[in-house]
């Protein structure tokens, strides 16, 4: 199924209640880069095994048809884009039935199973960093052709550009094959994947881009995958893993806080989502989940990709049941819980100098302003170097 279809931007109510020097701003187009947490059908175009365009993936989309997206429904990026009055699907860039029109207001150049390291984008022969760099560098030459200059540069602009990459590098790479282990430490490993994730930001900026959300590292040892292969203590999350991606996250927002400085007017969050995963995982029912260790695809301990298609037979009945659609991937309902915006929460800082205030859900009771209702926290580091925390309403 294509990834372009034609749709009515739905109507989202944000309420701000914003601090001093707070100001609107506009989103013109969701731009990601990333791997198979964003990646909305890239990898459906390449000749490589790490694709998801078949049966159960994306049986609660739309019209129940799989996209190429490694869930049961739409990713985090698809909310967001929906949240702010945008398409609520974003494009694959290799999906030829998209006009350029289409990906004006959204593209994604994701391909699942890569990382920032080419050698991981090698390992299932996926599209590599640097081929989705190119690949913008080619989005911004044909919009300039369709829209004129002036207009191509207003959309580059004022898009928000999100990266979502850095978990293969890892599990997939340093932690599954020798090479990287034979050259770097863990601390080199990650000193190296900053200095390209530095390298691909930059590049992006030079391009026009200014707006930019850089995800950091989930808790990857608590996926149903590596609980299973956990061999000290089998079932369990590999707190090894885990804190790994805790240093790795702290060193990233080191990395935001550094370009903000470097790079004119680059407005640079960095998107701790290891928490809330993390908080997830460890009380599911707080959230309306009734597992968080196994998958919703098969026995889901091991199986991704094509494993899923083999198996559903046993496929459970309510992925909103679930965490995780496979042994890697979250489900839609975890995954708009990711969706910050649609939770009424704001990146301020990539429109203003100041975190939001305070935050109010839509379906509650009117509250005075610089009221905050607190039920969940995500930590952002934003333009004027400090950490803002978003409270919002789940």
């Amino acid at each position: 199924m294509s990834s372009c279809k034609r749709y009515l931007p739905c109507l989202i109510l944000l309420l701000l209640h914003g601090g001093r020097g707070a100001v609107a701003g506009k989103v013109s187009a969701i731009v990601v880069f990333g791997d198979s947490s964003v990646d909305t059908g890239n990898n459906n175009f390449i000749p490589t095994i790490a694709r998801s365009n078949f049966w159960p993936y994306g049986r609660d989309y739309d019209d129940g048809l799989p996209t190429g997206r490694f869930s049961n429904g739409r990713l985090a990026t698809d909310f967001i884009s929906e949240a702010f009055g945008l398409p609520p699907s974003i494009p694959a860039y290799l999906d030829n039935n998209c006009t350029i029109d289409q990906l004006a207001t959204g593209v994604s150049f994701a391909s699942a199973a890569t990382g920032l390291d080419n050698a991981t984008a090698g390992v299932l022969s996926v599209i590599t960093l640097d081929e989705q760099l190119a690949y913008f560098k080619e989005y911004t030459d044909r919009l300039k052709i369709a829209k004129g200059e002036a207009a191509a540069e207003e959309i580059i602009s004022e898009a928000l550009y999100i990266w979502s990459i850095g978990t293969n590098d890892f599990i997939e790479n340093y932690y599954n094959l020798p090479e990287r282990r034979m050259q770097y430490t863990v601390g080199e490993y990650e000193a190296y994947l900053l200095g390209l994730a530095e390298a691909a930001i930059r590049r992006v900026h030079t391009l026009g881009g200014r707006k930019m959300d850089f995800t950091g590292l989930t808790p990857m040892g608590c996926l149903p995958a590596e609980r299973i292969g956990n061999r000290d203590n089998p079932g369990e999350c590999n707190e090894q893993y885990n804190a790994v991606a805790r240093t790795f996250n702290a060193k990233l927002q080191e990395l935001v806080l550094k370009l903000n400085k470097e790079l004119l007017g680059l407005q640079l969050v960095f998107a701790d989502t290891y928490q809330l995963l993390a908080n997830v995982v460890n009380r599911p029912a707080d959230y309306g989940f009734d597992n968080a260790v196994q998958g919703c695809c098969g026995t889901g301990l091991f199986e991704a990709g094509y494993f899923c298609s083999f198996s559903t037979s046993m496929l459970c009945e309510n992925a909103n049941k679930y965490v995780f659609f496979d042994a890697i991937h979250p489900t839609e309902k975890m995954y708009k819980l990711f969706d910050l915006p649609n939770r009424n929460a704001a990146w301020t800082g990539l429109y203003g100098h100041a975190c939001v205030q305070s935050i109010m859900h839509i379906d509650t009771p009117t509250a005075p302003p610089h009221t905050t209702l607190i039920v969940e926290t995500i930590s952002y580091t934003i333009l004027n170097y400090s950490t803002c925390t978003i409270n919002f309403i789940l």
